[in-house]
């Protein structure tokens, strides 16, 4: 099983897929590192030799920003945008939609389940 940046690769799928499983690099990203490693994109992970890891862990560690540091660099981001109370930093805060999304309705991914309020009973 290929290891790379801490992640283990699935061995079943293609190489252009499972490089998808670790967080910074999308089906762009893997396309493109593994034409500069010059390794066939269709090659299962399990049918990789260990030079070809060895190629594609170092082009990773070079020049992609992968795991770990992805991560903090993007929570580290929304803490600083909630510090300066900008809009998109108030709504991170209160949990809504940040990108002009209708609230009204229609935000339940963002707000959670329901939560019924009585209302006017009819006469």
């Amino acid at each position: 099983m290929a290891r790379i940046a801490g992640v283990d690769l699935p061995r079943n799928k293609r190489i252009e897929i499972g490089l998808t499983y670790i967080y910074g690099i999308g089906l762009t990203s893997s396309q493109s590192i593994l034409k500069v490693a010059t390794v066939d994109s269709n090659i299962r992970c399990k049918d990789l030799t260990d030079e070809d890891i060895s190629k594609i862990r170092q082009i990773i560690d070079e020049d992609y920003l992968v795991e770990g540091v992805a991560r903090r660099i993007e929570t580290m981001s929304i803490k600083r945008l909630m510090e300066i109370n900008c809009v998109k930093g108030r709504r991170h805060r209160d949990g809504l939609p940040l990108r002009g999304q209708r609230t009204r309705t229609n935000a339940r991914t963002r707000r959670g389940s329901k939560k019924t309020v009585a209302g006017k009973k009819k006469a």
